[in-house]
């Protein structure tokens, strides 16, 4: 946690934002991000993320309000709420208020896109949008366990609604041209994780 937490501190200097404020604003952060239902949507996924987007980070015009939306757009999460992405991007306005970071608006647009996945003709949201969708190009044993926790997200939801409803999200996936932007090499094991997932949610 301390390594995560000084590249919160590095991100917000950037921004001469005040190592206090940086401190009292990750600590709610973290909180969020460790509150009860979630599996998947942690920490651990957002530095997941920010490895990738700083690794794309010659294909956008402002890596940095990237990084910030990487940080905050699970920030809220309910499985069972619609309107997780607009919430966060709320509180991510709010963060930058406070912070009095400029990039607020472009932040918030950032974040409303995860909602959908489509980046439209925007780098920053590219980047943003192939490194939260990586993990569908992952390994087999960590594409498994990355199932595992959602369904565990999800453990509200009785079976076959489940099974359903996650296979037409795949499915959303599998019927576009290609998946990533900037990771084309993902692109074919992303393809055969969805066919297989399809496959075992079939089998009921």
């Amino acid at each position: 946690m301390i390594c995560i937490a000084k590249k919160w501190r590095d991100l917000l200097s950037s921004w001469a934002v005040a190592p206090s404020l940086a401190g009292q604003t990750f600590e709610d952060i973290r909180a969020n991000y460790a509150g009860p239902g979630r599996f998947y949507h942690t920490l651990d996924h957002v530095e997941n993320m920010l490895k990738i987007v700083e690794n794309l980070g010659s294909y956008v015009p402002n890596l940095n309000a990237v990084k910030l939306a990487t940080w905050l757009h699970d920030v809220i999460y309910d499985s069972r709420a619609s309107d997780n992405e607009e919430r966060s991007a709320t509180y991510a306005g709010q963060v930058c208020k406070k912070c009095s970071i400029p990039e607020g608006d472009l932040v918030a647009a950032l974040i409303r896109t995860t909602k959908t996945h489509d980046p439209g003709d925007k780098a920053n949201a590219k980047v943003l949008i192939d490194a939260d969708l990586a993990i569908l190009g992952a390994s087999e044993s960590v594409y498994s366990d990355y199932c595992t926790k959602i369904r565990q997200e999800y453990a509200w939801v009785p079976e076959v609604d489940y099974r359903h409803g996650r296979r037409l999200v795949l499915q959303s996936f599998l019927n576009r041209p290609t998946i990533y932007h900037f990771l084309p090499n993902l692109d074919a094991p992303a393809r055969r994780n969805l066919a297989a997932e399809i496959a075992h949610l079939l089998d009921y």
